[in-house]
């Protein structure tokens, strides 16, 4: 009985030390320590560091060794019950299911695309149309040399690519083309009769444990496929484990190992630059990287990176500009540090932990409060005509928590405003230039001169973040919009002007 309560208290004490790590936790894989999976805690301390020196920014990060779980953490405002978009990691999921019909025999790698949609089809189709099959679209070797994407308006997406121009024969020109894994999500609509997402979920998802998540769709509910997907980060790492394990999930085959080593092999040439993780060629959906490893990825940093060599997974979301430099530092920081045998118990490890437990994207750097604060409390500025449908704003901005209150169009939207740290809240609807994004945000804010104040707004659900900054003249002010991490880069937006009511 002594024993039992020493334990019992033992165990309560560790949780308190592990902090939020362990408030954060996951539920499926069993938890050790680096070293005893042969891997050095300051090895990984020392990937976090630079990862926060020299990468803007990660959002969260997690390490398998030999099927078990020896590093997670994520940035706050960012946590490990949040789902986060994973643009083209979707892709993997995507290949996974083709793979499980595959296996089930409802559809082969070399049917033909256009059959299975000849309402669709071209009353004359091309020559190298009619020669794409299900393993073009796989390998991103359709024939396109420009990407078939539907415009606004258009409703039809397969109809869109069917009736797009082919230029070359499929098989022979790799092209990364999303809307040919939109084509997969749809053959497997058709043929299944579920949604992708609503097939996975009794082959992979349930099996996995995995929550059954939301996946965008295209105007006629057909599950985007190419991206779209949300999830979390144990989410990933799972995915990753089952392709580490051949397919092998709690002594059951939900994959073939046939359908494993063909996606995550080398199936077509897309480069030969030997220093680049993108020219190292291209499988199922699949990137092959360096150092005989293979990933799924998506925009601004979303990776299953897998090291069979390592028996090793390192899933991580990111909002970042530079993919490359993350993947680096797993190079340079990770993989050198994993070794086949257990390594000796370090203090290292009591310092990762303290490190993971109290990770934070940095806020808004400034002051809490400007000499304008005082003035400004509840005072409306008038915005001057705009695109946007802004139509005032007002502001307090005095003690630990500030506010923001946006007068729009479509009604009020008020943001609650973190001093030194992000504060989580919900849009009603949106702010300017977040109409197609989450409505989950986590904003920080402060003075940064003695007449700007600057906001800071992070989609905790996705990787993007948006910069507003007020500067006060006179009896007016100007609001620069600045979109980061954004698809295709940052954004600095037309400033607007307002005048006080």
């Amino acid at each position: 009985m002594k024993n039992q309560f020493l334990n019992s208290l033992w165990l309560i004490l560790l949780c308190s030390y592990v902090g939020r790590v362990d408030a954060q936790n996951t539920t499926y894989f069993p938890q050790s320590t680096p070293e005893a999976e042969g891997v050095s805690s300051s090895a990984i301390l020392s990937f976090i560091d630079k990862v926060e020196s020299e990468i803007d920014a990660v959002h969260s990060v997690m390490i398998l060794r030999h099927g078990k779980l020896i590093t997670q953490g994520w940035w706050a405002p960012y946590g490990p019950e949040s789902p986060h978009i994973m643009h083209s990691l979707s892709k993997s999921f995507t290949s996974t299911a083709i793979g499980l019909a595959v296996d089930e025999k409802l559809l082969s790698l070399t049917d033909l695309v256009i059959s299975f949609f000849p309402e669709e089809t071209p009353e004359e189709p091309s020559r190298q149309l009619q020669q794409m099959r299900i393993v073009d679209l796989l390998t991103m070797n359709t024939g396109h040399i420009k990407e078939p994407r539907p415009r606004g308006g258009d409703d039809n997406w397969v109809k869109t690519f069917l009736h797009a121009k082919v230029e070359l024969m499929p098989g022979t020109h790799f092209k990364y083309n999303s809307a040919a894994t939109y084509m997969l999500s749809a053959i497997l609509q058709k043929v299944t009769g579920e949604r992708l997402v609503d097939y996975l979920d009794k082959r992979l998802f349930q099996p996995l444990k995995i929550k059954k998540p939301e996946w965008d769709t295209c105007p006629r509910g057909i599950n985007t496929g190419g991206w779209g997907l949300h999830i979390v980060t144990e989410d990933i790492a799972k995915l990753g484990q089952l392709y580490l394990q051949k397919g092998k999930w709690e002594g059951r085959q939900l994959l073939s190992e046939e359908w494993i080593a063909m996606a995550t092999s080398k199936q077509v040439s897309n480069g030969s630059n030997p220093d680049n993780d993108w020219t190292q060629g291209y499988g199922f959906q699949f990137w092959r990287c360096r150092h005989n490893c293979y990933r799924g990825d998506g925009a601004m940093g979303q990776f299953c990176i897998v090291m069979p060599e390592q028996d090793a997974v390192v899933a991580i979301t990111s909002g970042v500009y530079d993919m490359g430099a993350v993947m680096q530092l797993v190079w340079d920081e990770l993989l050198p540090a994993m070794e086949k045998e257990a390594l000796p118990a370090s203090d290292a490890y009591g310092h990762l932990k303290e490190k993971l437990a109290n990770l934070a994207l940095k806020p808004v750097a400034g002051t809490d409060r400007g000499d304008l604060a005082s003035k400004l409390n509840n005072r409306e500025f008038t915005m001057e005509e705009n695109e946007l449908g802004v139509k005032a704003v007002s502001f307090q901005l005095q003690g630990d928590q500030h506010q923001l209150a946006v007068d729009m169009e479509h009604g009020r939207e008020t943001v609650a405003i973190g001093s030194g740290k992000y504060i989580k809240g919900n849009l009603v609807q949106h702010l300017p230039y977040t109409n197609s994004a989450s409505k989950a945000i986590a904003a920080s804010g402060a003075w940064i001169t003695p007449e700007e104040y600057q906001l800071r707004i992070y989609l905790y659900e996705t990787p993007a973040r948006i910069t507003y900054t007020f500067r006060f003249e006179e009896s007016g002010l100007k609001w620069d919009s600045k979109l980061e991490h954004e698809l295709f880069g940052p954004r600095t937006q037309e400033s607007m002007s307002g005048r006080v009511k």
